[in-house]
């Protein structure tokens, strides 16, 4: 079994039954206790659970939690790595790009990398994707500010004057929920700042967002659904979601 669908088993679990044992999650998986932990502290990170001893009892489900950017990295990869291979053939050959903070974002940025892109100018407020970017010597701009360590991203009034300057060719962006009534939404309030100025930096915004994503809705809404041009994701939307969508006339591609 792959990692990522043992994490939607025991989400599941936890959900269901309100607890899980460590004990009893090595048993069903076949797996050694300390690889149970592990498990355990990456779902904890991205809010599902709350480690106590011997297991876990269901997470608080706030709007205000926010997973860490390598926790988010490590949870389904296969489906952002597609999402970034539809994406990069939206990305201009030469111009001026906007890659957002995040972990579908940067997976995007290693395509670009792998590409060699040189006559593309990325602009990001992502310490992991300037670096990425700078070390494949191709050109990236860094916009500056205060770096959060949850998510290695500048934010901050002077990131998003910067952004405010800028008219890039595509912006790049992602988010930790989508929701038909109250958009796009990011959980802290600096991100959410710096993410609005993003969209109104680019003539084009295309939307990275995997489903896990839908119909979610996080503490700051920072972008209405008629603000973005393309949504990218791994499954095609349904119900409200898919209505508003097709409303707001966002083009919808699945990878």
């Amino acid at each position: 079994m792959f990692a990522e669908e043992r994490y939607r088993q025991i989400s599941t679990m936890v959900l269901a039954d309100g607890r899980v044992t460590v004990s009893a999650l090595s048993s069903r998986f076949g797996i050694t206790k300390e690889t149970v932990r592990r498990d355990l502290a990456l779902l904890e990170n991205d809010g599902v659970l709350r480690r106590v001893h011997g297991g876990a009892i269901a997470g608080s489900g706030a709007t205000t939690d926010e997973p860490s950017l390598s926790s988010r990295s490590a949870r389904r990869s296969p489906e952002k790595k597609r999402i970034a291979g539809a994406a990069l053939d939206l990305a201009p050959l030469a111009g001026a790009v906007v890659v957002d903070a995040g972990s579908t974002t940067g997976a995007l940025a290693e395509l670009l990398v792998a590409e060699a892109r040189t006559g593309l100018a990325v602009i990001t407020h992502s310490v992991p994707v300037a670096a990425m970017i700078s070390g494949a010597g191709l050109s990236v701009e860094l916009v500056g500010g205060r770096v959060r360590a949850l998510t290695s991203a500048a934010v901050g009034s002077s990131t998003v004057s910067h952004y405010e300057r800028l008219r890039a060719d595509v912006a790049f962006i992602g988010t930790n929920g989508l929701a038909a009534g109250f958009g796009l939404s990011t959980p802290d309030v600096d991100e959410a700042a710096v993410k609005t100025a993003i969209l109104r930096s680019a003539r084009r915004v295309v939307l990275l967002a995997d489903s896990s994503k839908f119909d979610e809705e996080t503490l700051i809404s920072f972008a209405t659904l008629e603000d973005i041009d393309v949504l990218i994701t791994d499954r095609a939307p349904r119900g409200a979601l898919a209505e508003a969508l097709a409303a707001a006339d966002v083009e919808v591609t699945v990878a």
